[in-house]
């Protein structure tokens, strides 16, 4: 690789993706709809090139893959949009990678397996969703998996970490930086898994560089799992947080969602929170080597200064 895309570049993995390959001495076109933000978090590096722009606009996503060899695909929109417009995304991102001549890399999420299969969920467990978004995401899969382009998929489970701010765990370390009640979405007694975004990307930059990673799937894991009430308590140590962090069931979702159109679309996918799918490292461990894990003690710590500074 010698000039990357990033698109999303202004998102929690997207920002991590950039990030990395920027430290290997890579070039980088960073992508994404505010140029503001792509300012605030890039302009001081030499490696790093600001394209704001729209995913909807082909001609746009054109000029900004113009000499570039590799696509980094890390953008997202909201729920409500999905039905109506992934399919358009995906259909305008193909069409720039073929424009460009260029190798795909996708995030993924791990919808498309559908609920937990009672194992961990290697690259050959069959994909069964049973959720609208679930199925999206399969689909999008076929489209890339039909396109004749070189690509890989990465599936990630939860994201945190620096700039993630649109993540589920987010929702909870924003109330504790700012010392307010805050409350943790699901059983904070149910084990789940996480992914710090700077360990996906170093793992999803390494898989790019191998020529024999593409035309296929990989999990992507985290660093094991973790219940709710452990993550409260690295906060509560790291910060000194003493308020009761309480609940948000499933309940409580079904009723905002009578307001907010994303909240109805966040019902459905609350299984995950149920009874998580967890992703098995294998088949990543004997391609990379090595799987980067922080801790999720260093982990959340790093992300907490991260978003302290970020106030200032």
């Amino acid at each position: 690789m010698k000039k990357v895309l990033v698109l999303g570049a202004s998102g929690g993995m997207g920002y991590s993706i950039v990030k990395e390959l920027a430290q290997r001495g890579i070039n980088v076109a960073a992508f994404a709809r505010g140029k503001e933000k792509l300012q605030k978090l890039f302009q001081d590096n030499a490696r790093v090139t600001i394209n704001s722009g729209d995913v909807f606009d082909l001609e746009s996503l054109k000029e900004a893959s113009a000499g570039v060899d590799t696509i980094f695909q890390a953008m997202s929109i909201p729920y409500s949009e999905w039905e109506q417009d992934l399919h358009i995304v995906m259909k305008n991102i193909l069409e720039t990678a073929k424009h460009a001549n260029a190798k795909l890399v996708l995030v993924d999420n791990i919808y498309a397996y559908g609920k937990n299969p009672g194992h961990l969920v290697t690259e050959d467990t069959p994909k069964k969703p049973h959720t609208k978004k679930g199925n999206i995401r399969l689909q999008l899969e076929t489209m890339v998996k039909q396109s004749n382009l070189p690509f890989l998929i990465a599936h990630f489970p939860d994201f945190y970490g620096p700039n993630a701010t649109n993540t589920i765990l987010n929702y909870t370390l924003e109330g504790v930086i700012k010392n307010k009640k805050t409350l943790f979405v699901g059983d904070k007694k149910i084990s789940r898994e996480y992914i710090f975004t700077p360990d996906g990307a170093k793992a999803l930059v390494e898989l790019a560089f191998l020529d024999s990673a593409y035309g296929q799937n990989w999990n992507i894991p985290g660093s094991g799992v973790i219940t709710g009430d452990e993550i409260v308590d690295i906060l509560c140590e790291h910060t000194g947080y003493s308020k009761k962090v309480g609940t948000v069931s499933k309940g409580m979702v079904k009723f905002l969602g009578l307001f907010d159109k994303n909240m109805r679309e966040v019902v459905e996918m609350f299984y995950l929170t149920e009874d998580p799918v967890v992703l098995d490292g294998g088949k990543l461990e004997r391609a990379i080597k090595s799987i980067p894990k922080t801790p999720y003690q260093d982990g959340v710590k790093q992300t907490i200064d991260y978003m302290l500074r970020s106030l200032t």
